[in-house]
């Protein structure tokens, strides 16, 4: 296992060299760029040509969306313990992401005028789940649930399929339990093109969101603007800070479950106080890889984004986690230095607290959204929540006697803006001010 020290002079180098490995390449840019382009003047013609491509399935544009047979045939296929695995996780996401929605509201200002906000839903919105070798099921979850609480009237799902158009069954049977029936079989930077521009077929959204490998997430960046986006979450990270009352093979269960992905692009830390305690996580990695089934990919991984780190306390430990601002963070130590941590660390995408908290608890089942930051991105963002599928717009409503209020402090700053229209438009109606 590569092992650098808080205290050595190449830390920081070390660390940023570690780090850009998840940036995206100019080649990828400009790949991305080809294929939006032409997704945007070809059409249909250009998403099925992609779609034979990269995922190998020969489509038409009428054969681009699940049909309502298939969708049916699918939900009905899904019985006893993982219809409800997906009824639990999906309750658990209702029950955290209804506290977090925002309400209207209004209230006088100093002016005695009304202010407020109010919250729409968006009017339509494409979520994106990855499928190919590792369909996400929970991503549907976690992200049409929110839709549905938000009150989104149109809800769009692309996914990639394979050979024949195939889609799978659990997948589409997920998106039937959380209310979705506009399914698209197609997958990949095409199908971002699609929703951001439109085609024939498939009418474009107004904001994209959901998870993709790092041509999705570039996709995503670029088409930003002419829709938007949610955020910008690319390869899987985690991160696992261990005290003396961690347990090895914990942790090295938890850095294989994030490898697991198998992109080659998934960033994989582990910040302890002992090299003592590294050398355990290395030897259990060692001893659980060969036990998985994507055991070759994982290890792939391993081998370039996988970066322990030597610190001398949980400061220096905050201090990192705050630099490299990771997707999952978990914090294996005693219960007298969780509060400071967790108060310390200000990037992370979630927190997950003690031994007996995995990422996958965060993933799977406990409610927040698994949708979250990554590549440094918690710097300056957060993991996706239902206010994310609201606009919010400010509502005003002066009378005569508040705008009089106002009036001095609009004919002020008209004057330091030297904008004489804008102080006008309120002092033409001052002389009307009288008793309303």
């Amino acid at each position: 296992m590569r092992t650098v020290s808080f205290a050595s002079r190449k830390f920081d180098s070390v660390l940023a060299d570690f780090c850009r490995g998840a940036a995206v390449s100019p080649g990828i840019s400009a790949a991305v760029a080809a294929i939006l382009a032409g997704v945007r003047s070809g059409g249909d013609a250009a998403v099925a040509r992609y779609a034979l491509k990269f995922d190998g399935a020969r489509l038409s544009p009428a054969s681009f969306r699940v049909g309502a047979r298939e969708l049916g045939a699918a939900s009905a296929g899904l019985t006893g313990a993982r219809l409800r695995a997906l009824r639990s996780v999906r309750a658990a996401v209702r029950e955290f992401n209804a506290k977090g929605l925002p309400r209207d509201w209004s209230a006088r200002n100093r002016h005695g005028a009304w202010v407020g906000e109010k919250f729409d839903p968006i009017r339509r919105v494409g979520i994106y789940v990855p499928g190919g070798q590792v369909p996400l099921v929970s991503t549907v979850m976690m992200t049409a649930t929110l839709a549905r609480i938000a009150g989104c009237p149109e809800i769009a799902a692309f996914t990639p399929s394979g050979p024949g158009g195939r889609v799978s069954p659990d997948l589409l049977a997920a998106l039937g339990l959380a209310g979705v029936d506009e399914v698209y079989r197609v997958g990949g930077v095409h199908a971002i093109g699609a929703m951001a521009y439109g085609t024939r077929t498939i009418p474009a959204v107004d904001k994209i969101f959901g998870p993709g490998n790092a041509y999705v997430c570039e996709a995503k960046r670029q088409v930003f603007g002419t829709v938007g986006v949610d955020l910008l979450p690319g390869p899987s990270e985690v991160m696992v800070i261990a005290d003396g009352r961690a347990r090895a093979d914990y942790a090295a269960a938890d850095l294989l479950a994030q490898a697991e992905h198998g992109s080659g692009r998934e960033k994989i830390y582990l910040v302890a106080k002992s090299e003592r305690f590294v050398a355990a996580v290395d030897a259990e990695i060692s001893r659980q890889l060969g036990t998985l089934a994507r055991s070759d990919r994982t290890r792939r991984v391993l081998a370039g984004g996988l970066l322990a780190i030597v610190v001398r306390d949980m400061g220096e430990a905050a201090e990192v986690a705050n630099r490299v601002a990771p997707e999952h963070l978990e914090l294996m130590v005693g219960d007298g230095a969780v509060a400071g941590l967790v108060e310390r660390v200000t990037t992370a995408g979630a927190i997950m607290i003690g031994n007996s908290t995995p990422t996958v608890l965060g993933d799977f089942a406990a409610g927040p959204s698994h949708v979250l930051p990554t590549g440094g991105a918690g710097r300056f963002s957060s993991g996706l929540r239902v206010a994310d599928f609201l606009r919010r717009t400010s509502v005003l409503r002066y009378g005569a006697r508040s705008l009089r209020r106002a009036a001095p402090t609009v004919a002020a700053l008209s004057a330091m803006e030297r904008l004489d229209a804008h102080g006008r438009s309120a002092t033409i109606r001052a002389p009307r001010a009288g008793s309303r």
